[in-house]
């Protein structure tokens, strides 16, 4: 009996120790760090990069088998061609906020441009060409040029634009139209190509014609040219294909997600030392809405010495009312196709 008892004692004694040694172990073990939910550090890891591998997705961005640009075929199948587009498709498919809003902005200037290119026989694929200048907004390069069509100030007055400290009809968005149309045309004359023409209205017509005349070709694509020049068609080019294929490239829009065309009337003006600024209030307008209407006026006055005439847009009633603007477009879930139409959600 004192022999079960002993062993029972001694059993009691080892059993002690071994806890002491295992508690004492496990103290001085560092644990891991847990994340936010109890989960220790490296499992919320490794569930945050299944996550991400599960949701995030990056595709490279399908190329077209065909494209022209003004009627104009692009040899696509060339190594140097086919590379280039690539660039810009995938520049502007994941520049997602700019893309937006060129789209956003073409559904309010596109009829005005399509309308002034029809009329002076330019073809409308050069409403990319606006897009790819300025993103259709009204500014200024680093160079000077300036409005949508990002006219300098020697070619304006070339072109009959007025420039000066009170009127800057680079902004005008019909007459800028206008004169650019006077430019592309001409270039096309000189150079036998709409795609060249394109190049020329970034480079300018004397150093395309010294590039074109250095390397005995007038073929766009055939030419070694300043990197930015070299871009320039693939940039519209990438701009037209998304343009006309959206949801092809991840864009989806509905109708009234778009800018709306304002609706205005013309004033016409040819009187001297016209105080802007009552001239809006005289109209029940702010100011500001007379600016943003005519970007072409430049100061608070408008001394007109010259006498001329001029046309200041006004807005009709409920013509800047958003709500209202947007009334044709309520309620329509159509998925955006082109500017001037929509296909259903299928």
């Amino acid at each position: 009996m004192k022999l079960k008892q002993a062993f029972l004692f001694i059993a009691i004694l080892l059993l002690a120790g071994t806890v002491v040694f295992l508690f004492s172990f496990n103290t001085n073990k560092r644990e891991a760090p847990a994340e936010e939910g109890g989960l220790p550090a490296g499992v919320a890891e490794e569930q945050y990069r299944q996550a991400f591998n599960r949701h995030y997705k990056i595709f490279s961005v399908p190329m077209p088998d065909h494209i022209e640009f003004a009627g104009e075929v692009v040899p696509l199948d060339r190594f140097d061609i086919h590379e280039s587009l690539d660039r810009e498709l995938l520049v502007n498919t994941y520049w997602h906020s700019n893309t937006q809003l060129m789209f956003k902005r073409a559904f309010r200037y596109f009829p005005v441009f399509d309308s002034i290119l029809d009329a002076n026989g330019v073809p409308r694929d050069f409403r990319y060409l606006a897009m790819i200048e300025s993103s259709l907004a009204n500014v200024v390069s680093p160079a000077g040029a300036r409005g949508i069509w990002q006219i300098m100030k020697g070619t304006a007055a070339e072109l009959g634009l007025e420039v000066s400290l009170e009127v800057d009809q680079r902004y005008h968005l019909e007459k800028s139209t206008v004169a650019a149309c006077k430019y592309l045309k001409d270039s096309k004359k000189r150079f036998g190509s709409w795609t060249l023409a394109a190049a020329a209205y970034n480079m300018g017509n004397t150093a395309t014609a010294r590039v074109v005349s250095d390397q005995k070709t007038n073929n766009y694509y055939d030419l070694y040219l300043n990197p930015e020049t070299a871009r320039y068609m693939f940039r519209i080019l990438a701009v037209k294909t998304i343009y006309e294929n959206p949801t092809k490239y991840g864009f989806y829009f509905r109708e009234k997600d778009f800018y709306p065309p304002l609706k205005t009337y013309n004033v016409d003006v040819d009187s001297s030392g016209i105080d802007l600024v009552d001239f809006a209030l005289a109209h029940d307008i702010p100011y500001k809405v007379l600016k943003q209407l005519n970007p072409w006026l430049r100061s608070n006055k408008l001394t007109n010495s010259a006498g001329n005439t001029y046309s200041i847009k006004l807005p009709l009633e409920n013509g800047l009312n958003y709500s209202a603007l947007l009334e044709p477009y309520r309620g329509k879930h159509t998925i955006f196709n082109d500017t001037l139409s929509v296909q259903q959600i299928h």
